[in-house]
């Protein structure tokens, strides 16, 4: 029988991997959304060495796992494609220049070490994929 403590440290571990999701989901879905049909973006990105015409590509990259994590399913899928997109940022995008200051790479840190835990721990029992229960574990 689980204590009250136990009982109450289970719930807040779902609840916690639950707001992980779903903040890291929302940050990336406002990205995702921004660099759509964005022009400054598209002209931006030859800068960086990558063709305009990749700039579907890496919204539909940040917008779509942000829409899954949130809801819960394919999120260690999900939370991979994030952290590929934000080891382009930090070392590709920002060259890793700084952690503070213009162009520091803290709040990408901060993303890719959130999108590794939830490749580690996976979404938790307050999820979509939880309540189906048919998709492998490693799917989660």
């Amino acid at each position: 029988m689980l204590t009250t403590s136990e009982i109450k440290g289970k719930i807040l571990n779902d609840v916690v991997f639950m707001g992980l999701r779903s903040a890291i989901g929302i940050i990336f879905i406002l990205h995702g959304y921004s660099k759509i049909g964005n022009d400054g973006f598209a002209s931006w990105l030859p800068s960086l060495g990558i063709p305009s015409e990749f700039q579907l590509l890496i919204a539909m990259a940040e917008l779509i796992p942000g829409i899954l994590l949130i809801i819960g399913v394919l999120s260690r899928i999900s939370a991979s494609v994030i952290s590929i997109v934000m080891v382009g940022a930090i070392f590709h995008v920002k060259s890793a220049a700084s952690i503070t200051g213009e162009g520091g790479i803290e709040l990408d840190l901060i993303l890719l070490a959130v999108a590794l835990v939830i490749i580690v721990v996976g979404p938790g029992r307050i999820s979509l994929s939880q309540v189906i229960k048919k998709l492998p574990r490693c799917l989660h």
